[in-house]
């Protein structure tokens, strides 16, 4: 008799969808915008946090990593062992990259010219990166709502 494999489908579409959203952070630019001071390409979503003085889109990029990174540990750590409390700490990482961009979009909103013109015509100069991020939340609560 076959041994039954104990890998969930759907806990890997959990960690598939976050290793999008890590993938889509950090090696494609989020956004492009063609201004009269030539293109402002940012290169990856690193590009969007300064340390020099924080912001709301600074610490919006720093939660979307963030959670990206503890939602894919804690994927992988869900398909290696058994944790208790797996699902609801998965969607709480879950919770705070989504929290990221809303507080990016914000961010856009109050912060400096370019920011704001990126804040007004937000999908017109949205890049790879940005498509990619948004896919892999999607995956990640697609996987975690149906795995429930």
């Amino acid at each position: 008799m076959a041994k039954k494999n104990s890998i969930s489908v759907l806990e890997l579409l959990y960690l598939i969808g976050m290793a999008v959203t890590l993938i889509g952070f950090c090696c494609f630019p989020l956004f492009s915008l063609k201004t009269f001071l030539g293109n402002i390409n940012s290169s990856n979503g690193f590009a969007l946090i300064n340390f020099e003085r924080s912001s709301f889109v600074s610490i919006g990029a720093l939660l979307i990593f963030i959670g990206a990174v503890c939602g894919a540990a804690l994927g992988v750590l869900s398909l290696l062992t058994k944790l208790s409390n797996a699902n609801m700490l998965k969607l709480l990482a879950l919770v705070v990259s989504i929290l990221g961009g809303v507080i990016i979009v914000i961010g856009f909103a109050t912060n400096g010219k370019v920011y704001a013109e990126i804040g007004k015509h937000l999908l017109k100069y949205a890049s790879t990166g940005f498509y990619m991020v948004v896919a892999g939340w999607i995956v990640s609560l697609l996987g975690w709502l149906f795995n429930k």
